[in-house]
């Protein structure tokens, strides 16, 4: 074999353009797969770093009646479950939090994980160093402790081997670090620096607050237990409790059930089927080019055939020509797996470019071991696609034929024509797919992109202030200090308007919160709904470009007025009058519905997006005045005509004036959050874009190459013809006929795979329902473009073809 393989580059090094061609087009097919599965296996094959991590699972609340198929969990859930539930064997809540740290001065935000004690436990993670949590800690007063991630170990301690027992400000108060994480640990998507205990007040633990749902609820499976077992026993444990819940019949008229999922399948659940479409793509585009390199292989080998059949008349046995062929495809293979992963590499930094680290797991995409295991083994199964074929024709190549065809000038036989042209109608059908595909993916991003956010993003800034409980631990305090910022900040020049909300659109921080219309009669069994609810200042709407369509706006004056008033959206207000009766209405923040703390309806503005611009029906907004909310985290939202940093810069410092205590962080402006809510349709989408282009070219090429060989293996014949009084047009006709011929099928083939694949892909496309006519006709257009064009200059060639030389020959 080695001498075969010997043989082989020798061969391959003497024909320096096909190898260069067939290197490239594996390569390119290659690097694509390659750095798709870099992403897939990341997100969705590769399990979680977590020891037995199947037997993790999700446990949330749902209440579809009511507009929320996912919530979270609340600090209830996790007392009245924990314990009770004999299926799994450890329950612990968590929350994303973010906390001030360092001195005034210099303050920073860090990103923290809010954690029951069972936490690390539920997990299967033991500490690098230090201690858990305890259950005693859950209290406010004995919370003071963190556990830290090894990177902030590293970077704010300096890895201070010591460091146990160190203390350091969280929002002005001292914690005092009692453990280290391991270096490789990582939990989900999580920016998490350090952990600190999920302390609360005992009241948070009354029945009234089982449907706060502020927490996210983990658990691990009992021995035996399964994700059914658990839901069943789940779905008993809450009908007992029913009878003690003091939103019983609310909660069941909005379809209350709490669910339970894997914990990596419901992490990664809005990600995995354009992932696996993409991955689906990119399978095309390598049988594209294998089709394409089979192709140009049995072209190779039609041209050898005189030297394969003398070989054999001089005694060498057809095993031996097999291998040699076999050593072609394998070094073809090897080489191209090899430029494949060095081009899979610029892969991956591209993919980052496309924000795919914002993906769940996304963080974790990297060109590694299990990707390079993954490129050999579909080298060798390149390398055997690509010899079967070749080897079969060899084997079956009669030597009298073989002997005869060059001396002859005659064709290549009919069957092995036929076999070129199913390859071509192949090429082109699967091209045709993934270029529908693209066209399908990119129609819908398109569409969402000329989806108005329903407010002005032109020069819109937009940073987070999150005020600490040590000096801010009422709603006052807190109105005292929005109330010096404001005008603080609208005195920077350049800024024209300056706002704050708690419930910013594009944004971590949006509260969809159950409200109760007192002024609504609900039909029977109606259940509350959720709504997005928000502490807005007077000049937000202004500030946004909301326009006002009934009523009036918040004032100033409000926050301080003995009743209570609010302003609603169009949505909200002809969900429950749509009449337009909603001015002087009354609603309640919250399921109570209470009269002494209900909110008048004074304005009701035009609707917005608020998480994503693809939602198809408004969710219903509510604006509340600030100490109705009393919001310790808010966003401040500046229409400026300066650049966005230096309207950072200014504002930072002027909040650093107003309280050296405070930072200002995520920091962006509007149209970037937007942006960034798109990114799990853009990457996609470029990416189809890039997969389809390169298909195109390989069909184009394939397309060409068999003209081209038909062209020069019919060379004397053509001759002969424009000897005996054929006119260069009848010949130039022959070919394009075929080419024609080759592109209708493949075509036909085509769209019935892409009529299939749009059906398939419809839950991925905004507003886009089964095939989109259009694009399978800019397909098909496309098509015919690239293919008549490959198929235009082998007949031309054809047409020049000089008869006496043929007629002498």
């Amino acid at each position: 074999m080695f001498s075969a393989l010997r043989f082989a580059f020798r061969r391959l090094a003497k024909t320096p353009g096909f190898t260069f061609t067939a290197l490239s087009t594996l390569a390119i097919c290659l690097a694509a797969n390659l750095t798709i599965f870099a992403v897939v296996d990341a997100i969705v094959v590769r399990s979680l770093p977590f020891p037995h991590a199947d037997r993790l699972v999700a446990i949330g609340n749902s209440y579809p009646a009511a507009g929320v198929d996912r919530a979270g969990s609340s600090i209830p859930n996790y007392f009245d479950r924990r314990g009770a539930l004999k299926s799994v064997s450890s329950l612990s809540l968590y929350q994303d939090y973010s906390i001030t740290i360092g001195a005034a001065g210099s303050p920073q935000r860090a990103n923290v994980e809010r954690v029951t004690p069972e936490f690390f436990q539920t997990l299967g993670v033991k500490l690098a160093k230090g201690s858990m949590f305890t259950s005693d800690q859950l209290s406010y007063g004995s919370d003071g402790v963190a556990i830290l991630t090894d990177g902030f170990w590293r970077s704010y301690f300096n890895a201070d081997p010591n460091v146990i027992g160190r203390t350091f400000l969280n929002d002005g108060f001292p914690a005092t670090v009692i453990g280290v994480l391991p270096p490789n640990f990582h939990f989900l998507s999580s920016p998490a620096q350090f952990f600190r205990p999920a302390s609360h007040d005992p009241k948070e633990r009354l029945p009234g607050n089982r449907h706060s749902n502020n927490y996210q609820m983990i658990a691990r499976l009992a021995p035996g237990a399964t994700v059914a077992s658990l839901q069943a026993e789940v779905d008993t444990f809450n009908a007992q409790q029913f009878a003690s819940d003091p939103y019983g019949q609310v909660t069941r008229d909005a379809g209350f059930h709490t669910t339970v999922h894997p914990l990596h399948a419901e992490h990664i659940r809005a990600v995995k089927p354009i992932l696996l479409l993409l991955q689906c793509g990119v399978l095309f585009l390598l049988l594209i080019g294998c089709v394409n390199l089979v192709n140009l292989l049995l072209i190779r080998a039609s041209g050898r055939a005189k030297e394969y059949s003398v070989r054999q008349a001089l005694g060498a046995r057809s095993r031996h020509i097999a291998i040699e062929v076999l050593a072609e495809t394998v070094l073809l293979a090897f080489g191209g797996s090899l430029y494949g992963l060095l081009l899979g590499v610029f892969g991956i930094d591209f993919l980052h470019t496309l924000g795919t680290d914002q993906l769940p797991l996304g963080a974790q995409i990297q060109l590694d071991g299990r990707v390079c295991l993954a490129a050999l083994a579909i080298a060798f199964a390149v390398a055997i696609a690509l010899a079967a074929p070749v080897v079969t024709y060899v084997l079956k190549m009669r030597m009298a034929t073989g002997l005869q065809s060059e001396g002859r000038g005659g064709s290549a036989g009919r069957g092995a024509q036929r076999v070129r042209h199913i390859f071509i109608v192949a090429q082109i059908a699967m091209a045709f797919v993934l270029l529908s595909g693209a066209g399908l993916l990119t129609t819908s991003l398109r569409k969402v992109l000329a989806t108005p956010p329903g407010f002005n993003t032109q020069n819109l800034l937009t940073g987070m202030v999150a005020l600490p409980w040590k000096n801010y631990h009422d709603g006052a305090s807190r109105l005292a200090f929005v109330e010096r910022l404001i005008p603080a900040v609208q005195s920077i020049p350049g800024i024209s308007s300056v706002a704050y909300t708690s419930g910013l659109p594009f944004s971590t921080l949006n509260n969809d919160s159950a409200v109760a219309v007192l002024d609504h009669k609900p039909t029977p069994g109606e259940p509350l709904r959720a709504h997005y609810c928000s502490a807005v200042s007077s000049d937000y709407w202004k500030t946004m470009g909301i326009s006002l369509l009934q009523g009036r706006l918040l004032n100033d004056a409000d926050n301080h007025a003995n009743t209570r008033v609010c302003v609603v959206d169009e949505a909200f207000a002809e969900r429950y009058w749509p009449r337009g009766e909603a001015l002087g209405r009354k609603i309640m923040y919250g399921p109570v519905a209470d009269m002494g703390g209900a909110s008048t309806i004074v304005g009701v503005v035009s609707s917005i997006k608020q998480i994503e611009l693809t939602e198809d029906k408004a969710h219903g907004a509510v604006y509340f005045t600030f100490p109705t909310l009393e919001p310790n985290a808010f966003y401040l939202v500046v229409r400026s005509v300066i650049p966005a940093a230096d309207a950072a810069t200014a504002i930072r410092k002027t909040l650093l004036n107003l309280d050296p205590e405070l930072p200002i962080d995520d920091w962006k402006a509007m149209e970037m959050r937007i942006d960034d809510s798109l990114v799990a349709r853009r990457s996609p989408t470029i990416l189809a874009g890039i997969f389809a282009a390169a298909a195109l070219l390989l069909a184009a090429l394939g397309t060409y190459g068999v003209l081209s060989y038909a062209v020069a293996q019919r060379q004397g014949e053509i001759g002969v013809r424009i000897a005996l009084g054929a006119q260069p047009s009848q010949i130039r006709r022959q070919f394009l006929l075929l080419g024609v011929r080759l592109l209708g099928v493949g075509a036909a083939i085509g769209i019935a795979g892409a009529w299939a694949a749009s059906f398939a892909m419809r839950a991925m496309l905004f507003e886009s329902i089964g095939a989109h006519i259009e694009t399978i006709v800019a397909t098909l257009l496309v098509m015919t473009g690239v293919a008549l064009s490959a198929c235009f200059f082998p007949a031309r060639r054809a047409t020049r073809v000089d008869p006496a030389l043929s007629v002498r020959a």
